[in-house]
């Protein structure tokens, strides 16, 4: 651990989003961040029609103000900062958003807040694009900061509490903010970090709300600085109630800066093509992946032991409850492991009230052990790895590790599979022609004088 910061971490930090230019991206990365934000809108489609998502929709709109910013979906314009809860609540609605190793969903934090901000500032896509990267690439390293995984064991869900300075700095970058106001940002945006896993005890709605409220307070953050509002500029390294000390006992400050603007951690972020927590993905493929090499049904299975990290023993190997919600289910290795097996499937039908009630689905998830693997617990949370065994009834025993789910960095997704994930996503919001111009659109971001000439279509 890291006991005394060796240079002003925050106020370096800040400097970097604050004159992060389009130029200094590579062609690659781009592309990446196209992906990123199509799978974010596909997402926030989807989500918008989800109960937690209509409910905080509602109050936005409640609360009218300024039209600086447009609700996907809402036929709603409204202050950019209230916009980015509501975009930031649809996107990460369905827990099908993007991720990064990290343990954050960084697209359902900073996206809200880069495009709302671009749209109330009518900002060029080069513009947008530039302030995502700034606001990934400051979350990202925020939260390797803290010690992730130490972060996560103390009870703080890192999407809330990471997001704030990641929405400050995409907000921020398109406010062009000098690096002295972009710092007090970022200390604005840290001390109203929040987010906790109590959801999980409950299927509670907060685990939906984090990204949305990061989010907004984030937007928040960044115009009250351009507005001479001083925040603490040491938010990040401070010896007394610095962010990375608060929230956690293994953290290195060192990693918000080392190879800043040279190393882009962001292009590492991962999109999902199953609906559920992300470490549960690598069981997904095992489960997949046995079944197809050896051909079996899920009625020959007499029992499974998946073994993984000791954080996602906490996080995901819980007694999935006959009562449970979708949260849950989401979060539930053994069920996602049996409603797999069953269906061949981890997607949104696979985490609908009925199927999680499914009693062929919760006989199977009562034979699914969750253990501890030493091997892979060394390795988490850089590698999302999980081991499958199964035991069928006739006494065959068949076992896989993956490694690098599908969809991960070492299997990413393509831009043409993200925009099949969009469109099927959208399939009952949008005609064919619609969901094509906003692919066409977000394919061309970089061209786009104006933002708002894709938010008209996402209206």
């Amino acid at each position: 651990m890291q006991t005394q910061p060796i240079e002003p971490v925050t106020r370096t930090l800040a400097g970097f989003a604050s004159r992060l230019s389009f130029d200094a991206l590579k062609p690659e990365l781009v592309v990446s961040f196209k992906k990123y934000l199509l799978d974010a809108i596909g997402c926030g489609f989807h989500g918008a029609s989800q109960p937690w998502a209509r409910i905080v929709n509602r109050w936005v709109a409640e609360q009218q103000g300024r039209c600086e910013a447009t609700l996907w979906r809402n036929q709603f314009q409204g202050p950019a900062a209230n916009v980015a809860l509501g975009l930031g609540v649809m996107i990460h609605s369905f827990d099908f958003d993007d991720y990064h190793q990290s343990k954050i969903h960084p697209g359902a934090a900073v996206i809200p807040a880069a495009v709302a901000v671009g749209e109330c500032l009518g900002a060029s896509g080069r513009e947008v694009l530039t302030a995502m990267v700034a606001g990934y690439e400051t979350m990202v390293r925020v939260s390797l900061a803290t010690g992730p995984n130490a972060s996560r064991l103390k009870g703080w869900h890192l999407t809330g509490t990471t997001g704030t300075f990641g929405a400050a700095a995409a907000a921020g970058r398109l406010l062009g903010l000098a690096a002295a106001d972009m710092a007090s940002a970022l200390g604005l945006a840290g001390t109203q970090s929040a987010g906790l896993w109590a959801f999980l005890a409950d299927g509670a709605m907060s685990k939906r709300f984090h990204p949305g409220r990061a989010a907004q307070s984030g937007v928040m953050a960044a115009f009250l600085a351009r507005s001479g509002f001083r925040g603490p500029t040491q938010i990040l390294e401070a010896q007394d109630g610095g962010f990375c000390r608060a929230t956690s006992d293994r953290f290195d400050l060192s990693l918000i800066t080392d190879r800043l603007g040279d190393q882009f951690h962001c292009g590492e972020v991962n999109i999902k093509p199953y609906a559920c927590c992300a470490s549960s993905h690598s069981a997904v493929d095992a489960v997949l992946e046995l079944k197809h090499r050896h051909v079996f049904t899920a009625a020959e299975v007499e029992r499974v032991r998946v073994k993984t990290a000791g954080s996602v023993v906490v996080q995901c190997g819980f007694e999935f409850p006959a009562a449970a919600g979708i949260v849950q289910a989401q979060m539930s290795l053994q069920y996602i492991v049996a409603v797999t097996l069953l269906e061949d499937a981890a997607l949104l039908e696979q985490f609908s009230e009925k199927k999680i009630a499914d009693p062929l689905v919760l006989d199977l998830a009562r034979r699914v052990e969750i253990a501890v693997d030493p091997d892979i617990d060394r390795v988490y949370p850089e590698r999302y790895a999980n081991r499958v065994e199964i035991v069928l009834r006739d006494g065959r025993r068949f076992e896989t590790r993956v490694d690098y789910a599908k969809g991960s960095t070492g299997q990413p997704l393509s831009l043409e599979d993200v925009a099949v994930k969009f469109r099927s996503l959208s399939a009952g919001v949008l005609s064919p022609a619609q969901a094509d111009q906003i692919v066409a659109t977000t394919g061309q971001l970089e061209q786009i004088d104006d933002i708002r000439d894709l938010t008209r279509l996402l209206a």
